[in-house]
């Protein structure tokens, strides 16, 4: 190989795709806009920034798709995966981290890579030669996104995202608010105290719906017709969705007890998650939100044993920009009209952290292969890492197309032997079928390689 690999974004998706390609021999150049242009939601110039949330989700590699694909990065020995374990912080049974470490560490071990050159600055056009990577995620910048549309001949679609609150443990009052997971969940009894909850009863529940829905919210410009993506709605259009909504989602009480009144349910929780190894920030669990800023301080300071919170960081909202995949993409993620520019992360309609980076490291392996003279075929669609392409890149309608995290309901279906299957032995077979088909696919790759 000659000519090096460029990488558009230094994001989750492009982070890990130079890590691939540069582990396989690759010469890789990653561009990266920040610090010399901005975005609303990054804090840092950090390559791998995480914005939303500090949480990779669920690390159940036996019962849930996230964690089969968590599983599935650290057999192909992904960067992000193994920077998310080494920054792990106590989280039940998710896999959370503390977000500053981890974009740090990810940085250094780019940097430090032989084969990778950072080069700061935006790229505002689609290269006509070369191999190329777009992992520009969902900030997408006007300009490329302006190009990336005249290409495609349409418009990109896009949707909004929200970012939830981060609040100084120091100023929750712990007199109201207690250490519990629900459930206990955990092996240990840090993970099993991994949340803060702070409880309610119905009449506060009742008058802090009436504030959310009365409270100063973000209007957008004319035009700005995106909608929500499901998994990362404001806690507002959820309690516009009727006044239970919250309380059989983000504030179920469910699972907990109060230990400073033991004997008394509540009628709703509010949970925080740590969000650094030192304990001394926690970001309000699915609490997105695009209140006006003035409006959150009041609106949060409601809730029992925030009172008197000091914000580390206000929520906010920002645009989020995917492409049509399934009309515009190969199954090597290629654009078909430019074969040279492969896309990868979420502006491929994949949403989460986890998912995102799953298709940079694949769009790396795509693209060293091509590189080499090779084609190396995507992952079997009864792994998670090839559901997810699959569903991009051709196996979802077009027409409905939306951002998805990676679930089940994209695997085929698993053979029901001996009749019908329970729920769990169900996800196991799932689970027990795409490592073997996973291990199958890499193991054909090393005896390519040999």
């Amino acid at each position: 190989m000659t000519d090096a690999l460029h990488i558009i974004g230094g994001g989750m998706a492009g982070s890990e795709a130079a890590w691939q390609a540069a582990q396989a021999g690759a010469q890789v150049v990653l561009h990266e806009m920040r610090p010399t242009r901005g975005t609303f939601a990054h804090q840092t110039d950090h390559l791998a920034e995480m914005v939303c949330s500090n949480s990779f989700r669920s690390d159940d590699d036996e019962q849930n798709a996230v964690g089969l694909l968590h599983w599935e990065m650290r057999a192909a020995g992904g960067l992000l995966i193994e920077m998310a374990d080494r920054h792990a912080l106590p989280a039940g049974g998710a896999l959370a981290v503390d977000r500053e470490a981890f974009a740090s560490a990810v940085t250094d071990r780019l940097l430090a890579h032989p084969n990778i050159r950072l080069e700061r600055g935006e790229i505002d056009h689609l290269p006509d030669q070369g191999h190329w990577i777009i992992a520009t995620g969902p900030l997408t910048s006007d300009a490329l996104g302006q190009a990336i549309a005249r290409e495609t001949g349409a418009e990109a679609l896009a949707f909004f995202d929200a970012i939830a609150p981060i609040v100084y443990f120091d100023s929750v009052d712990m007199s109201r608010a207690w250490f519990q997971s629900r459930y206990d969940k955990g092996e240990t009894e840090e993970e099993r105290t991994a949340y803060l909850n702070c409880p309610m009863d119905r009449d506060q529940y009742e008058a802090f719906i009436d504030a959310l829905l009365a409270a100063d919210k973000t209007v957008f410009h004319e035009g700005e017709t995106a909608g929500y993506f499901d998994g990362c709605l404001p806690i507002e259009v959820m309690a516009e969705r009727g006044r239970e909504t919250l309380r059989h989602g983000p504030m179920k009480p469910v699972g907990l007890t109060n230990p400073h009144a033991p004997d008394v349910k509540p009628y709703a929780v509010v949970q925080l998650r740590r969000d650094n190894a030192l304990g001394t920030l926690y970001n309000i669990v699915g609490f997105q939100t695009k209140m006006k800023y003035g409006a959150q301080a009041t609106v949060f300071r409601m809730i029992p044993g925030l009172q008197d919170a000091s914000f580390a960081r206000l929520g906010g909202i920002h645009r989020n920009t995917f492409l049509n995949s399934p009309t515009l993409l190969d199954d090597q993620m290629r654009l078909h009209s430019r074969p040279n520019i492969r896309f990868a992360g979420q502006i491929t309609g994949v949403e989460g952290y986890v998912e995102s980076a799953a298709m940079g490291l694949l769009a790396g392996r795509l693209a060293v292969a091509e590189m080499r003279g090779d084609r190396l075929s995507p992952p079997p669609r009864d792994t998670a890492m090839g559901a997810l392409v699959h569903h991009i890149t051709g196996g979802a309608e077009a027409r409905t197309f939306q951002p998805m995290n990676v679930n089940f309901g994209l695997f085929p279906p698993v053979d029901a032997k001996g009749g019908r299957r329970g729920r769990r032995d169900r996800y196991k077979a799932y689970t027990d079928r795409a490592k073997s088909a996973f291990a199958d696919w890499l193991g054909a790759q090393a005896r390519d390689a040999a």
